[in-house]
């Protein structure tokens, strides 16, 4: 949030969620949005609203991963296809 606010609930809830259709749909592989807070796979948005990128992976690339999914973002797509 641009005021400061914590919204990581918000985060981890979006990312359980996904994860729990991910599980139910028998999703392996999940093409995700690079930069994004809650999707990049490499580099992430710091949350300052700065444009300053950090090396790690957003919320929910990190559950997706840690349970299995493969996660790609828009420059992997030769590599997922």
């Amino acid at each position: 949030m641009r005021n400061g606010g914590d919204v990581t609930r918000e985060f981890t809830k979006g990312a359980e969620i996904a994860l729990t259709m991910a599980k139910d749909h028998h999703i392996t592989k999940a093409l995700l949005k690079e930069k994004s807070p809650s999707c990049g796979t490499k580099q992430i948005y710091d949350g300052t609203f700065s444009r300053t990128l950090i090396t790690g992976m957003g919320v929910t690339a990190e559950l997706l991963k840690k349970n299995g999914i493969k996660v790609y973002n828009e420059n992997d797509i030769e590599e997922l296809l």
